[in-house]
């Protein structure tokens, strides 16, 4: 099942996301942050993650390596939003070899582009 958890913790952006995703059949899944992120997973096992990097109560770096220590059994991909100012942040995904970065303001288009290609990689394999 093509399950994607999206986790912002701004309302537009969720709002966004979803409805895109929505339209070309994705099952969506939002959280508003890292903490009710980490719940979400346990409870959906979601095939995408996408999240910010930058929220309250738990950031997108802690919310991987919670993933990183939590679901040993379930690898799925993480698409990392950042913002310019973000770089200094990538030196922590030295261990993930599922995390994808994408800068705001993100491209609809080249993210549904980049689900796609995931999605058909896994039946092809």
């Amino acid at each position: 099942m093509k399950r994607i958890l999206v986790v912002d913790d701004e309302p537009h952006i969720l709002r966004l996301l979803k409805l895109a995703l929505e339209r070309k059949q994705y099952q969506v899944d939002t959280a508003l942050n890292g903490e009710l992120a980490l719940q979400k997973i346990h409870e959906g096992h979601p095939s995408v993650l996408i999240t910010d990097i930058d929220m309250p109560r738990m950031s997108g770096k802690d919310l991987c390596q919670r993933i990183d220590q939590e679901i040993l059994d379930r690898k799925f991909l993480i698409f990392v939003l950042t913002s310019g100012t973000d770089i200094d942040h990538r030196y922590w995904t030295k261990e993930f070899d599922n995390l994808v970065f994408l800068e705001k303001p993100i491209s609809i288009r080249k993210l549904l582009a980049m689900l796609e290609t995931y999605f058909e990689s896994l039946v092809t394999t």
